[in-house]
């Protein structure tokens, strides 16, 4: 997705979500009885100014401004889930001082954020890193526009994660599921299920490096119970206002158990 797409795509999906007047509740992670079997952070193992990162594609992107570089800037934090959690974060635990990145670029796949991992992961040293990646593995080659695999998603995720615990062995890493909504614009039933394998996919590398996982697939289907598939994300990838802070929510539950 080009980046006036993806601006343009944020902005009608708050205006559109705003006038789902019918569905006034955000569901929270406990509402949806989201248990978490996955190994979890002590707030108070993170020492001072640790740095926290989001890393990933449009979703955690979220417009964000990619010539702010400071550390929990509103601007470099975008619009999204990541910039949900960052205020979380840092309003609970003003203290800490954490120093908060959104290093998510629209459009990315796995071999991508390989390609930029030094300069926007491995200097930044963050005690916490949390990767959402995979929809674009999938997404770009079901429209033949690349022509990578299952078993390359995992091959480069595998070693994408290999090469961080060599460089970082004490970095803790959250792996997200990736997900697709149906019911939305931009995903069909022809989505399944081959996109199921990149879900299980992560799910295994997530257990492989007993990483915590995030399974927001699930979540999104959960959530489409109370509210149409449209309130949560307009197009089954992006989420919307309400899909953000559902995502926010999940993230500080099943990374710090908030």
């Amino acid at each position: 997705m080009k980046i006036s797409d993806r601006r343009n795509f944020l902005k009608n999906a708050f205006i559109g979500t705003a006038g789902l007047a019918a569905f006034p509740v955000v569901l929270s992670a406990n509402e949806l009885d989201m248990a978490s079997p996955s190994p979890r952070i002590n707030i108070n193992s993170l020492k001072n100014s640790n740095v926290i990162l989001f890393q990933g594609d449009s979703i955690t992107d979220a417009g964000r401004n990619r010539e702010a570089k400071d550390p929990h800037n509103q601007a470099a934090l975008g619009g999204g889930y990541a910039f949900l959690a960052a205020a979380d974060l840092l309003n609970t635990f003003p203290a800490k001082n954490l120093q908060i990145y959104n290093k998510g670029i629209s459009g990315n796949k796995v071999f991508q954020l390989a390609e930029r991992w030094q300069n926007d992961c491995l200097d930044l040293r963050p005690a916490v890193l949390s990767i959402l990646i995979g929809v674009n593995d999938y997404w770009h080659k079901h429209n033949g526009n690349y022509d990578g695999t299952v078993a390359i998603y995992e091959k480069d995720f595998r070693a994408l994660l290999k090469r961080t615990k060599e460089a970082l062995p004490d970095t803790k890493i959250v792996i997200c599921e990736p997900f697709a909504v149906l019911g939305c614009k931009a995903v069909d039933g022809t989505w399944f299920p081959e996109f199921d394998q990149y879900r299980v996919a992560a799910r295994k590398l997530a257990g492989e490096f007993n990483t915590i996982f995030i399974p927001y697939h699930d979540i999104f289907v959960k959530a489409s119970r109370v509210a149409p598939p449209t309130y949560w994300t307009a197009d089954g990838v992006h989420p919307s206002v309400a899909g953000a802070k559902l995502m926010s929510e999940a993230w500080m539950k099943y990374v710090f158990g908030k």
